[in-house]
Order: structure tokens, then sequence, then C-alpha cells
């Protein structure tokens, strides 16, 4: 965000004039190794710029930290969505983000409370974002169809997914448990109780799940580290990245589909519920063990190949 402007007429003047130079000193404006020009005319878009920057200036003294470290947040969010893009290929490399079936045995067990153990076979059986999750109401299953219809976070358009027999039946079973819960929360199958968290949601809140995903996966041993955000800003703490998070159950629930359909792709993006197939390849996890066996087939093979070739250099007859 804005460390310091030039604003105090004392030291400054009066506002420079266009073309003229802002320098925050912090970062070493003013020294030639960094300036940044600010316009005195508006932006196409009639925004001014400068009279912003003013304001956010004399905000800034009075707001908490705390409020300073969300609008910064927002802004380095917004200008690596609109600017930087979002690449499609993976940085995990052939890391598999998502479970595999034991890891996700494992980690359901771990799940404490049965609320939230349902609600995370919602995303790793049929492929829920944790918002949808989150937000799954009574009026969006057919019980007569076994279908599931919802929003897609994402595109803003409804899909509908059939539930599976087994989590059709425990989702039934649940409701009828938690009737006078669920229907004091307005229909929400995933109602707020008790949940350590302030806000007035009348369902589960998603960081609060994300919370539980984290102790479970802590508890089932799983959680490993691959590296370091890069949106890790000094003097901050650093955010860890995780193999497992609770998008891996996503993963896990658009690779097995995947593979439950002999690889196709275009079945599987519709599953996922994403615009294009090239996205969903991205989801696709890397079967570790597959890839092993493969590179040590493949060089299996070499060697034979090598072997053979010299073993019929010396075949016909000897002299």
């Amino acid at each position: 965000m804005v460390e310091r402007l030039a604003v105090n007429q004392d030291v400054a003047g009066s506002i420079p004039a266009s073309g003229d130079e802002i320098y925050d000193d912090k970062i070493g404006f003013g020294s030639g190794k960094s300036t940044h020009k600010i316009s005195s005319k508006p932006s196409r878009s009639g925004f001014d710029l400068r009279k912003f920057l003013v304001q956010l200036e004399e905000l800034s003294k009075s707001v908490p930290q705390q409020d300073l470290e969300d609008m910064k947040a927002v802004l380095h969010k917004s200008y690596k969505r609109r600017f930087k893009g979002r690449s499609r290929t993976p940085k995990y490399g052939s890391i598999n983000k998502g479970f595999n079936d034991l890891e996700l045995r494992q980690f359901l067990l771990n799940v404490k409370y049965e609320k939230f153990r349902l609600l995370f076979k919602y995303q790793a059986y049929v492929g829920l974002r944790i918002g949808e999750a989150c937000v799954l109401h009574l009026s969006n299953i057919d019980f007569d169809k076994r279908e599931l219809t919802i929003e897609t976070e994402k595109a803003k358009k409804m899909d509908s997914l059939l539930i599976p027999q087994e989590l059709f039946k425990e989702t039934s079973e649940f409701i009828h448990k938690y009737m006078k819960e669920i229907r004091n929360s307005g229909g929400y199958v995933f109602f707020k109780d008790h949940d350590n968290n302030s806000n007035k949601l009348p369902h589960v809140e998603v960081n609060y799940v994300r919370k539980v995903f984290r102790e479970a996966v802590n508890a089932s041993g799983l959680n490993q580290v691959y590296g370091i955000s890069e949106e890790t800003y000094a003097d901050h703490k650093e955010r860890r990245l995780y193999r497992l998070t609770s998008h891996s159950l996503r993963h896990y629930a658009i690779t097995r589909f995947a593979k439950s359909t002999n690889g196709n792709v275009v079945l599987a993006s519709r599953f996922a519920r994403h615009s294009r197939p090239d996205i969903t390849m991205t989801y696709i996890g890397k079967d570790q063990e597959e890839l092993y066996r493969n590179i040590d087939f493949a060089f299996s093979n070499d060697r034979m190949r090598q072997i053979k070739e010299l073993s019929d250099s010396f075949k016909g007859p000897r002299a």
C-alpha cells in the first residue's frame, strides 16, 4: 500500500504538477533507484488517482494495522488477477495435490465431527468446492431423483449432479438426526452449531471448515509442506504451501472420476463443472506409483534391448 506521500505543503510545497515525482523514502524513492510518476490528469474512466492517494494517506493514519493489511491484500490480489494472469500450469510439478484412497480414509477417520466429515465427503465424492459445500441447502437436493442442483461458484450457473448412493444414504440419515438444527438454520444442511466463530451466518463458515480440515490432516500425519508462497510479504510470517488443502478433496474427486471413465477428459470436465477441458487437466492427479513404474519399465526395456543386441552379435557360427 502507500507508505508515505509527499503531500505536506511545508515540506513538499503544493501538490506536484503533472509528471512530477512522488517519492517513498522507505523503499528507495528519491534515491534514483525507484520513482513513481502520477499524472494530474484524470484517467479515461474519470478516476482521479492523485486525489484518491491523498485521501488514502489520510485514512491510513487512523485505521488499525489489520485493516491496512486487508487493504493491501485486496489490491495485491486484484493486481495479480488483472495484470499477471493465472497460470494453468501447476507450480508443484509432479507432486500429487490430491488425496489417494488410503490417505482419504485416514483423513476421514480423524475428522472429529460427523457434520464436517459429511461435508468433506461432498467434496471428495461429488467434487464440490468448499464454498459450495458450506452453503448446501435442503432445496438443493431432489430426494426422489437423488440429484444435487447447485450454483457453480465460479461460473455462476446452475448445474446438477447425481449423489452417489452411499453418500445419499448418509446424507438422509444425517438430516433425519439433526432435523431440528437444520430447520432452525433455515434449511442449511451444514448448520452452524458452536463452531467457535462469531459471524451470524446460519451455516458453517469457510475459514472455520478449513481449520477443521487442517486439524484432521495434522492428526493423520499428512501435513507435508512443499514450498513457501511467492505472496509472502517481507517482515511477515512466511505462508507455507501444503500438499493437501481442502481443495485436494476436489482434486481427488475429479481424478477418481477421470480414471473411472478411462481418462475421458471431456466427461471429467463436465463432472468438475469446468468451462474448458484443459482446466480439468490441471486437476487430474499424477499417480506417482504409476509414474515410477513407467520410468522403471522404460529404462528396463532399454537395458534389455542393449543386452539383446549384445547377445545377437555373438550369434552365428563360432570361429
